[in-house]
């Protein structure tokens, strides 16, 4: 059996949850006879941000490579043709001054350049991107994780080489990484079930659809986990009712769980009632594939609402808030500051699991397609089964497929990456390749002033190329109407999504939590911002749940040289007003407002004169 847990958004306890039905499961496996064990696995395939082993405390004993073929220059051979600059999707090649310049961050090692090079003068070389390390024997199940390279953007091949520790005999627990983008297809690929974890408030039932939406896209069988419940969930059960995906279990809300797990506790050790919960979840274990649901739209505003502001600006600042892992109160954060702040777009780049409309509430003025790449399809009376096509793929996204009496080939949609090298390679041109739609982004108007944000298609690719969009189109949007900040709210993880969200922005605030994993992510994004030269401020949510972790963020700042400029403390009227679908600022006073509002001057602070207080 392999079970994916995943989520729509980061922080809703997938980790939690996987690291302790695995303890739980393996007790259980001790308990029966040798000939009718099956064993228990945990593959923690979130890659960019694996947080398992914090809580499994593993004893590695193998660390191996995960390698892909990047292009190598030799400028000798070179005659400046620029083709691969033209073949290449990820804008990763560029030729200047005779001269080709390779960025790797953005190098998806399709093979494209190499094979349109006329001269030879690009050449695959293994290029190492990240790691995966395994535990046989330090806990009481089979442990292993994958570790992406900060600042490299293909975490599906890591992905791919933890999987490889599958056991088909096992209980194998995969802990996917959340949102709907490639890394999660992967972890999702090939399950015998999905469960999605989700907490009862507007942002869990805006995530969870998304993660319905790739599962079922998917036809796994999906069931859904209700974290923090009140016991009651209407928003989460209606929706579950609606779509028919069972709810396969419930996590009451207790601040005890929160303070066990902060310190890196087994739960399960902790709190007997939980071993009880999860056991009988895994027993019952209420799944279904039903047709995917149709994906949320947002409709144009009916009325033209009142001009934007035009502002004295003759420049702008920009500000990225960003998390080493979701669920930190990133986007609340964000929210609450633009209610603060005066003359400010705002940009909302977490383009995968976007959620920062749901406290903006923004009108839509401009709605636009993305296209950021094509479709690849091979057409059957055509292809004369040959396989160069699968050959020569880098991603495996080509499979064969019997046709008649005939073999052919097609594509798998969901694993191809657009690079364009099958449709290159095929003798008769069989392969076609057509503009796609992977999404849409939309210009808006808030009651704090213009947003820019957008809605990537579940499991489409090039969400780094859409963030770029957004920040270009925000960029346009404060030159011409003279404002003197751009907000943005960064998506979690140091993949393709962040570099693209942090690259050549003023100010980085990277907002963390005192656990664990709060710490470990924190220390990885700041390890990302360093990497491409951007300052960083530190703001810590929900300062109080423990002094300890808080402490060892401190530390972490001051060795990375950040500040720290806010503590917010554990504030219940946070959540309430999440529920309420307002800001923090909005609600009321509280103390976790009054903490918000002193991290905004701090901020101004350090962007002055261009803003004002």
């Amino acid at each position: 059996m392999i079970i994916t847990i995943a989520s729509g958004k980061g922080g809703t306890g997938k980790t939690t949850f996987a690291v302790n039905l695995a303890y739980v499961l393996a007790e259980r496996e001790r308990a029966i006879s040798a000939e009718h064990r099956r064993g228990v696995r945990l593959l923690d395939c979130d890659v960019e941000e694996p947080n398992d082993h914090l809580f499994v405390s593993p004893d590695f004993t193998a660390q191996i490579p995960v390698r892909v073929p990047k292009p190598v220059w030799n400028a000798a051979a070179c005659t400046a043709c620029g083709r691969c600059a033209e073949a290449c999707q990820y804008n990763a090649i560029a030729v200047v001054k005779n001269k080709v310049l390779i960025f790797g961050d953005l190098c998806h090692a399709c093979g494209v350049c190499t094979h349109v090079c006329p001269a030879g003068a690009l050449t695959e070389e293994s290029t190492p991107i990240g790691i995966v390390r395994t535990a046989p024997g330090s806990a009481p199940f089979f442990f292993a994780d994958g570790l992406l390279n900060i600042g490299e953007s293909l975490a599906p091949a890591v992905v791919e080489h933890v999987k490889h520790y599958l056991d088909p005999q096992a209980i194998n627990i995969i802990d996917a990484a959340p949102g709907t983008a490639c890394p999660v297809v992967k972890a999702v690929e090939g399950a015998d079930v999905c469960l999605l974890m989700t907490e009862p408030t507007p942002f869990g039932l805006n995530d969870l659809k998304l993660a319905v939406g790739l599962s079922l896209k998917m036809r796994i069988p999906t069931g859904i986990i209700v974290n923090r419940s009140d016991g009651k969930d209407t928003l989460i059960a209606d929706y579950a009712h609606s779509i028919g995906v069972p709810i396969a279990g419930r996590i009451p809300f207790s601040r005890a769980y929160a303070e066990a797990y902060s310190d890196g506790k087994i739960l399960v050790d902790e709190f007997p009632e939980l071993k009880l919960n999860l056991l009988d979840i895994f027993d019952r274990m209420a799944t279904a594939a039903p047709p995917e649901p149709a994906e949320d739209t947002f409709e144009t505003a009916s009325e033209k609402p009142k001009p934007f502001t035009i502002g004295t600006a003759s420049d702008y600042k920009e500000i990225t808030i960003i998390s080493g892992k979701g669920g930190t109160g990133k986007t609340t954060l964000t929210a609450s500051l633009a209610c603060l702040a005066d003359h400010t777009v705002m940009a909302d780049n977490d383009v995968d699991a976007a959620d920062l409309y749901l406290l903006l509430k923004p009108s839509v003025l401009e709605t636009h397609d993305f296209v950021g790449g094509f479709a690849a399809t091979i057409n059957p009376d055509a292809c004369i089964g040959c396989g160069r096509c699968a050959s020569a793929c880098h991603f495996h996204a080509i499979r064969e497929e019997r046709t008649g009496r005939r073999m052919t080939y097609q594509v798998e949609p969901l694993l191809c990456e657009s690079c364009g090298l099958c449709a290159l390679v095929c003798p008769v041109g069989a392969v076609h390749r057509n503009d796609t739609v992977n999404g849409q982004w939309y210009v808006s108007a808030t009651s704090y002033g213009p947003m820019v944000h957008a809605r990537l298609g579940i499991a489409q690719e090039n969400s780094g190329k859409l963030v770029s969009q957004v920040r270009q189109r925000a960029d346009l949007l404060a030159h011409e109407l003279k404002q003197e900040m751009i907000l943005g709210d960064g998506p979690p993880g140091t993949g393709c999504p962040v570099i693209a969200s942090v690259t050549g922005t003023d100010l980085v605030v990277v907002v963390t939590e005192p656990t664990v994993s709060g710490v470990h992510d924190m220390t990885r994004v700041m390890q990302l911002a360093a990497h491409f030269g951007v300052p960083v401020a530190v703001v810590i949510n929900k300062a109080d749940l423990n002094v300890r972790q808080a402490h060892r963020i401190h530390e972490i700042a001051e060795s990375h040289g950040a500040r720290i400029i806010g503590s917010i403390p554990f504030d219940p009227g946070v959540n309430d007003a999440l529920v309420a679908g307002k800001t923090v600022i909005e609600y009321g006073n509280g103390t976790a407002a009054d903490a918000i509002r002193s991290i905004w001057k701090e901020i101004t602070g350090i962007l002055k004169p261009s803003v004002r207080r």
